[in-house]
């Protein structure tokens, strides 16, 4: 208690003038945490359920659906990035209309749809019902899209907004608070991860997908329990209008008037008021660094493709036993569960407390080194591969030539994309979410997760090229009569080429962070009074109380 520091900040009503802890009216810290925590849960089991449908989906589309493997790996890339594209769609419903508690379990709603198909893509029908109501392969194709479809549309409307939403619950402890949701909020993302990989995948591959397929539907719903339990006591910001729409419209205005955003200001003759036109700057001004993160999820997209492909055809058999080829992403996993406490609790405060702390971008630029070196040594492991022999091996009823190299020689594979993913992604998180205006959280972080989905689509579009250039060679049906190498290193030169021009634009950019306000009212209705606007009396955003010690207790 003697340590508790007695500070005044300006908050409106929402802070209390005697202390640095937030007032009655957000509710206690003990009531504030056990919100937090079901959010994360909520976003543990809609994780796991998510990785539960990707994690063999190449050997499902093979094994079940009759595809070849580089068949295989486009619907997979094209589904990732489809999944990752919605959140743009899913941050401007609740930005503008639906608000973000409605928006997640709607689309909790729709994704509960999918699941449902997705296991009946897989079920035999002939057990229950007889030989001729079985379900022919073009019908199995079309309920697996089908379900592929609304699980799609249900994580982009999750996706763009459960991360704003559980910041939102903390937001007025500070930016300790918020970085440290963030950090636990992928924490918890990982669990779901790593229970898919291994017990998921386990099941898929030597029970069945059918059974395998129920897995996530179950987890969904449970989702959606843990989501509703806490509905009273959750903090949540009202829509405030069509920001995507009235964006565009700032856009549109500016290049009308002469390709300036401060001649759309109503004060010197446009027609949005201040807050609107600096929203819409700062939305600009990290589209840059957006682009340059695209190559990265190119580079992680390969996981469940390519480096899957390694996996099959290498030895996955432990004391006689086979294991699923999907569980080397429990690595993946293992390292950013290891490291988010690490960074979180040791190395960050140990640099801030000796004026080091690395800025976003700086960790984003880390994360690059990593990933680059990550696609290096597959491509090493790949050549190694093709050149100690070769022995049948049977996954999920399909035949494949492996190598007598184990796979666990993929391990590094694996840790340096998780470990990659510790800076890039989560800095990229909080660096979306912290160079937004708080009524444009939603759409900024549905550009963000965009570029996720953009990767995909670029491993789809390289690989297309590729084969063409190459005649199939990089990337063959087969990956044993092929150089899978070739690609792999080729991917690792995009990366360091990408990286170089990343360093150029995060030497440009002036990290700022703009004021943290509700939705102001005039935004969309010009005159009406602002109520409840946050002021930061010099704070700092995130949660204007950047500046202030805290108590161990008020951190998540």
């Amino acid at each position: 208690m003697s340590d508790e520091k007695h500070v005044y900040v300006s908050l409106g009503k929402d802070t209390d003038t005697e202390t640095d802890l937030p007032s009655e009216k957000n509710g206690s810290i003990k009531q504030r945490l056990g919100v937090v925590v079901c959010i994360l849960l909520t976003e543990l089991c809609e994780r796991l359920t998510y990785y539960s449908i990707v994690a063999n989906m190449v050997l499902f589309c093979t094994s079940k659906l009759r595809m070849t493997s580089d068949e295989a790996s486009n619907v997979n890339w094209v589904f990732s990035g489809t999944v990752y594209i919605i959140p743009v769609a899913g941050g401007y419903v609740a930005d503008s209309f639906a608000g973000k508690y409605n928006t997640i379990l709607g689309a909790g709603f729709i994704y509960t749809l999918g699941l449902v198909l997705v296991p009946a893509s897989a079920m035999n029908f002939t057990g229950l019902f007889g030989d001729e109501t079985d379900l022919s392969l073009e019908a199995r194709k079309i309920y697996f899209f089908l379900g592929l479809v609304f699980v799609a549309i249900g994580t982009g409307g999750i996706k763009a907004n459960v991360g704003p939403f559980g910041a939102q619950q903390v937001n007025d402890l500070g930016k300790d608070a918020v970085q440290s949701f963030f950090n636990w909020f992928y924490w918890f993302v990982n669990v779901g991860a790593i229970v898919a990989y291994s017990g998921v995948a386990e099941i898929q591959q030597n029970i069945g997908f059918d059974y395998g397929f129920l897995v996530p539907l179950i987890s969904m719903v449970v989702a959606l329990m843990i989501f509703v339990i806490a509905k009273k006591k959750y903090i949540n910001n009202p829509p405030g209008g069509s920001i995507l729409s009235q964006s565009v419209s700032v856009c549109f205005q500016s290049c009308r008037k002469g390709c300036s955003f401060e001649n759309t200001r109503a004060d010197k003759g446009g027609s949005f008021n201040n807050e609107m036109v600096d929203g819409v700057m700062a939305v600009v001004r990290v589209l840059p660094v957006f682009v340059l993160i695209i190559i990265y999820w190119a580079v992680y997209s390969q996981m469940s493709t390519s480096l899957f492909l390694q996996s099959e055809r290498m030895d996955i058999r432990v004391g006689g036993e086979p294991l699923p080829a999907a569980l080397l992403n429990v690595f993946n996993t293992l390292i950013i569960l290891i490291l988010i406490p690490i960074m979180d609790r040791v190395v960050y405060p140990l640099l801030s407390k000796y004026g080091r702390s690395p800025t976003h971008l700086q960790k984003i630029g880390i994360g690059m080194i990593l990933a680059a070196l990550s696609m290096v040594y597959a491509g090493v492991i790949e050549i190694y591969r093709k050149k100690d022999g070769y022995f049948e091996q049977t996954l999920a009823d399909d035949k494949f030539n492996a190598s007598y190299i184990s796979m666990f020689a993929q391990i590094p594979e694996f840790a340096l994309i998780g470990s990659s993913e510790v800076f890039t992604s989560i800095s990229g998180l909080e660096f979306a979410y912290s160079q937004a205006p708080s009524f444009m959280q939603g759409l900024v972080m549905g550009l963000f997760l965009m570029t996720s989905g953009l990767g995909s689509y670029v491993s789809t579009l390289i690989v297309t090229i590729v084969k063409a250039a190459t005649n199939n060679d990089w990337f063959p049906k087969e990956p044993n009569n092929g150089h899978l190498e070739y690609l792999l290193f080729l991917i690792a030169g995009l990366m360091i080429l990408n990286l170089l021009i990343f360093i150029f634009v995060a030497r440009w950019y002036t990290n700022k962070t703009p004021e943290m306000v509700e939705m102001p009212p005039e935004v969309l209705n010009e005159g009406t009074e602002h109520k409840d606007q946050v002021t930061t009396d010099g704070y700092d955003n995130i949660g204007a109380m950047e500046a202030l010690e805290r108590k161990e207790n008020t951190k998540l």
